[in-house]
């Protein structure tokens, strides 16, 4: 559909609405399912098919036809191979800051390449960026976004995950996590991208997301632990960002108040959070 767009010789200006399709989520699949969604993804035949193995063939067939065919008529055949080795690069960045320098380093490229690169990776929704939060609050901000795999299945084949006890002993787990859930809640609020980011200071402090609009703020932390707890950066978000409310998703069974206006929302119990209206 992006392609015809582009390929169109009249403006679409103010005669066409955008909404991106996602796979599978919490709401459709169910909180009882919600491991095997996180390790398979949203796809319909990786997280339907008949076994784990079944499921991550189904991806690695994915990630290879994605590449040699759908990428081409996507974005040109420039930098094809590039595209896909990078695309796997990043699965073990995943959940982490861009640093395009660095990166490009690693992969034997100029920082404008890899933005290039990447820039048609989350064209094709393969990759998503959360933006960093740019209003001044008095501190040195981060100001480079941070890369997240788009669908959790297809992170865990590039990373080589089958069965759910390789992802428990895997050094991505807390990052696989992170982004599965912040992908969810997002899609629970039903929150535009514009009005998505993550927060982090140079001396330390940060906040896996933001949902921001007008005067509402609502800030979300994601730990891989039963036993949350209040951390110096949740306060100083809480302090710096004037939030309304802070809610720390974790994986325990029980959801209970932290402090003032700090609350620890078990993943079990995510459907319970009230779809936002940001007006």
């Amino acid at each position: 559909m992006s392609a015809a767009i582009r390929q169109g010789s009249e403006t679409l200006a103010g005669r066409v609405a955008f909404h991106e399709l996602g796979g599978f989520d919490l709401e459709e699949v169910g909180v009882e399912s919600l491991e095997r969604l996180w390790l398979r993804g949203g796809f319909p035949r990786s997280y339907l098919a008949r076994s784990e193995p079944r499921s991550e063939e189904w991806r690695q067939n994915f990630i290879r036809t994605f590449v040699e065919r759908d990428l081409p008529r996507l974005v040109g055949t420039g930098g094809l191979s590039e595209m896909g080795r990078l695309w796997a690069m990043l699965a073990h960045l995943h959940g982490t800051v861009l640093n395009a320098s660095e990166l490009g380093r690693s992969f034997g490229a100029s920082h404008t390449t890899i933005r290039k690169y990447l820039d048609r990776l989350v064209g094709t929704f393969v990759v998503n960026e959360l933006r960093p939060w740019s209003e001044n609050a008095g501190k040195r901000l981060v100001r480079s976004p941070k890369v997240y795999i788009a669908d959790s299945g297809l992170l865990h084949a590039l990373l080589g995950v089958v069965e759910a006890r390789d992802l428990l002993r895997h050094p991505k787990l807390g990052a696989s996590w992170e982004g599965f859930m912040v992908a969810q809640v997002i899609r629970r609020l039903r929150a535009r991208r514009e009005e998505c980011s993550f927060w982090a200071t140079h001396a330390g402090a940060e906040l896996g997301l933001l949902v921001a609009s007008g005067r509402t703020r609502l800030g979300f932390e994601v730990k891989r632990t039963d036993t949350p707890r209040v951390t110096p950066s949740m306060r100083s978000a809480m302090e710096s960002l004037h939030l309304d409310n802070l809610t720390v998703i974790h994986a325990g069974q029980r959801s209970f108040p932290l402090a003032a206006d700090i609350r620890a929302l078990a993943a079990c119990d995510l459907l319970a959070l009230d779809p936002l209206r940001l007006d």
